[in-house]
């Protein structure tokens, strides 16, 4: 009886649960508790590649901050789940982990455009499913990885009612880029700046849309402020080394070459360090030159200049939509597929690792109910992208969604500080690469599982690496992450920033391999809920829960440990250590404790 009324709860749970739409009496209740009017508002969706939030770059871009952070929210908490282009754009339009996308790479075989089709989302993803519930769709601009001048039509991409697509090898060429529209051959723009060519496909989309007078998404999607790319033919294989790839500096507009002179990366505490920080390959690089340094500043620079093109791009959209009228029924959402390190932790310019730096990324909304000139601390990733925009657009959720819909009113915004999930799942697996004038090199040991975990009184970044090593960091007192935890003795107690409990680490550490153990291979309402699938009685709802010192037995001796036991280029299910969780028992603590049934009944 008591199992029935768990698995009844869960359910109900699963309808209910804050974040999402429901239906209630054959009607759509929007995740504000309000019925929707009969107007579906249209969605544009401005997705800059590789743009940091921690760099501070969204303050050199004055349209933005005009339109979009004082008229909108900013979502202080947003990550990305996989911090590499290809990988992280699939999880953010499928609204599925990338261990459940199988898509872990930019090229085959375990990434890229052809690795999207075979996995079967050309036919099962946003676009498609925004025009089941009644829209028209458009994009401009890079989507993935490896899809190319060669195989844009193996098969075309499906769900667009108007597309035009940067194409690699040329994706990243700031003056020599290949668009593709519709079913069309690929065009090459040799010697126009990319940027300047995107915005003009995008306002022509615009106006399309529009004049259809159906609601509409509309996605812009520029390479910058990726670095200048030349491809040799060796880069779209499995043989890749760094020979087979030419990075330099973004491209600006010939227009802002003149900006910003005097800028400097930000000098935070993990900026070249003295002593170096973290583990595996990051653990072993040198201190930077003078002259590194210098290098560097100026790829910041060059990276400001480059993003100067997509605030007018910004700037034009809005002006449009006023123009047209429409301004107070369309979203607009401002994001990145990943962020960008420069110099943190003695790292040249690059991304693929989990510190803050290159998960944490914008996102900022603006629209109909969202409170304007507001900064949200709620915990989001790219996961929930999808889920999200399905949401505004009045369509049913889809069950098999990893994220969930990210709330958006004054109302539900107050109400998910007390009920919405703490963690985002980090995961990554293959290279890092080297980008720059200096150290440029590939690395290929850089397969982990992380942890970001964010509550009352407690900030963690944990990662499990697949050379077993380990890093722990509680960015409450550590936020630049230079301190180690895992590396001090693990009898050390920690207290909480709260100062409401002190626990020691090894006590800590087995709750958070736990998350990881459930959160690696999870899908569904698992990946939100990882706490129930740990407790399916529902008594343990997040970290500090999870302390109770009748659970010790459970985490520190009962459960299994996040493991590798191989360094993979993809994911590949067998080299990824134990998966079989252990869930809590009642029965268990009522039959070994006696009265503590009675306590946690």
């Amino acid at each position: 009886m008591l199992s029935l009324l768990l698995v009844s709860a869960l359910c109900l749970a699963a309808i209910t649960d804050a974040g999402s739409n429901v239906y209630k009496d054959d009607q759509l209740i929007l995740q504000d508790g309000t019925q929707p009017n009969s107007k579906q508002p249209n969605i544009v969706f401005i997705l800059t590649d590789d743009q940091d939030a921690r760099m501070d770059s969204l303050s050199y871009m004055p349209y933005v901050q005009k339109h979009l952070i004082d008229k909108g929210t900013q979502f202080r908490r947003h990550y990305c789940t996989v911090a590499l282009c290809c990988p992280s754009r699939v999880n953010l339009w499928t609204g599925k982990a990338a261990h459940n996308t199988n898509v872990t790479d930019v090229n085959p075989p375990y990434g890229g455009y052809p690795k999207f089709v075979s996995q079967g989302f050309n036919d099962a993803w946003l676009p498609v499913w925004l025009q089941d519930a009644g829209y028209n769709t458009y994009y401009t601009g890079k989507l993935f990885n490896a899809h190319t001048i060669t195989n844009y039509d193996s098969p075309f991409v499906a769900g667009f009612t108007g597309s035009d697509f940067l194409l690699d090898p040329h994706t990243y060429e700031y003056l020599n880029a290949s668009f593709q529209r519709n079913h069309e051959k690929p065009v090459s723009h040799e010697g126009e700046y990319a940027t300047d060519v995107l915005a003009k496909k995008a306002y022509g989309f615009l106006d399309d849309a529009v004049a259809a007078d159906k609601p509409f998404f509309l996605a812009i999607a520029s390479s910058a402020p990726h670095s200048n790319v030349k491809f040799a033919d060796s880069w779209f294989g499995n043989n890749l080394t760094e020979h087979s790839i030419e990075t330099s500096p973004p491209v600006s507009a010939e227009r802002h070459k003149h900006l910003f002179n005097d800028t400097v990366i930000p000098r935070t505490p993990n900026f070249n360090p003295d002593k170096a920080s973290g583990v595996s390959w990051i653990s072993q690089l040198p201190k930077q030159t003078q002259e590194n340094v210098d290098f560097n500043d100026e790829f910041y620079r060059d990276r400001l200049r480059a993003l100067q093109a997509v605030d007018e791009i910004v700037h034009e959209v809005i002006t449009k939509l006023e123009k047209y009228n429409i301004l107070d029924n369309t979203y607009i959402f401002y994001s990145s597929d990943n962020g960008y390190h420069i110099g943190q932790h003695r790292l040249q310019p690059g991304k693929e690792c989990g510190y803050e730096e290159d998960i944490n990324i914008p996102l900022i909304v603006c629209g109909p109910g969202v409170p304007q000139g507001e900064v949200s601390d709620i915990v989001t990733s790219h996961t929930d992208l999808a889920p999200t925009f399905l949401s505004l657009a009045r369509a049913e959720l889809r069950p098999d969604f990893d994220g969930a819909a990210i709330p958006l009113t004054a109302s539900t915004l107050d109400a998910a500080k007390d009920t919405r999930h703490e963690h985002v799942n980090v995961e990554y697996w293959g290279f890092a690469l080297a980008e720059g004038n200096f150290g440029t090199k590939m690395y290929w040991n850089n397969t982990y599982k992380g942890l970001r975990l964010i509550g009352n009184g407690y900030n963690f970044y944990y990662s499990v690496w697949c050379s077993g090593e380990h890093e722990l960091y509680d960015l409450t007192n550590d936020p630049y992450e230079l301190t180690n935890l895992y590396a001090t003795s693990h009898s050390l107690p920690y207290t909480f920033a709260d100062q409401q409990k002190s626990v020691k680490l090894s006590s800590l550490l087995p709750r958070l391999d736990s998350l990881i153990l459930v959160l690696k291979t999870c899908s569904s309402r698992e990946c939100t809920h990882p706490w129930e699938v740990l407790h399916p009685s529902g008594h343990v709802k997040d970290l500090h829960d999870a302390l109770d010192s009748r659970y010790d037995d459970f985490y520190e001796v009962q459960q299994e440990r996040v493991s590798f036991s191989k360094c993979e280029k993809g994911y590949i299910l067998e080299s990824e250590g134990p998966s079989d969780i252990k869930r809590f028992s009642l029965e268990d603590i009522g039959t070994r404790g006696g009265s503590r049934w009675s306590e946690l009944v």
